[in-house]
């Protein structure tokens, strides 16, 4: 599954909360600490979208908020695999990478934040075909493969591990449930998406970010 959010699409908990489906101290200290991180990232790069008062986003793996925690005036269309039923807006159940239920260029954004690592690597290119497809412009953000520590699991390491080795360590995380997620590093991030952006926490890279603005030429 890929529901963007950990937390409130499968709990029904504080849809803020990122990590609100985790339980332990790791998973109540990391939560606030990685919400302030998303709202310093999204003021840093979000402005450079060009998004406009009036403008039409598309917010692909919103969970239970998605975008609306931190833009809630926007005009924003959300999309998950799974119903949203206490989702604040317009919301539809779609598969980005078997096809969304819009046009070409129908939304001037299309936002996909923490998402596109938790699709199988193979389904990837047609979900980022889809992304580009449907907006004129595109924000997407991932974690980088590269940061030493996963940050689904909070598990130093665990990303570099084989997959038997990474599920055996896994239980030791916050997670609560096994998920194969195969985090990305530049070059496939940008092969889907085009110029990545590095977002670093002490000197490293934490996660990458492509920003397409809006009506932007191919």
């Amino acid at each position: 599954m890929y529901e963007g959010v950990l937390s409130a699409a499968v709990t029904g908990s504080d849809p803020h909360a990122v990590y609100g489906s985790a339980s332990g101290l790791r998973a109540r200290l990391a939560s606030p600490m990685a919400r302030s991180a998303r709202r310093r990232r999204h003021e840093e790069f979000f402005a450079a979208t060009g998004l406009r008062p009036g403008m039409r986003v598309l917010d692909v793996g919103t969970g239970a908020m998605g975008l609306r925690a931190l833009e809630p005036q926007l005009d924003v269309t959300g999309v998950d695999l799974i119903p949203q039923p206490a989702y604040p807006g317009v919301h539809v159940v779609a598969d980005a990478a078997t096809g969304l239920p819009f046009g070409d260029d129908e939304f001037d954004l299309v936002y996909c934040n923490s998402v596109i690592e938790h699709v199988p690597p193979a389904r990837r290119p047609a979900f980022a075909a889809e992304i580009r497809r449907v907006g004129r412009g595109w924000y997407v953000q991932t974690p980088a493969r590269s940061f030493p520590v996963e940050p689904h699991a909070l598990l130093p390491f665990a990303h570099w591990l084989p997959e038997r080795a990474r599920r055996a360590y896994w239980h030791l995380g916050v997670q609560g449930y096994w998920e194969d997620i195969r985090l990305l590093g530049r070059g496939e991030m940008e092969s889907l998406f085009g110029p990545a952006r590095p977002e670093r926490l002490a000197g490293l890279v934490k996660s990458w970010i492509v920003v397409r603005p809006i009506g932007t030429a191919e």
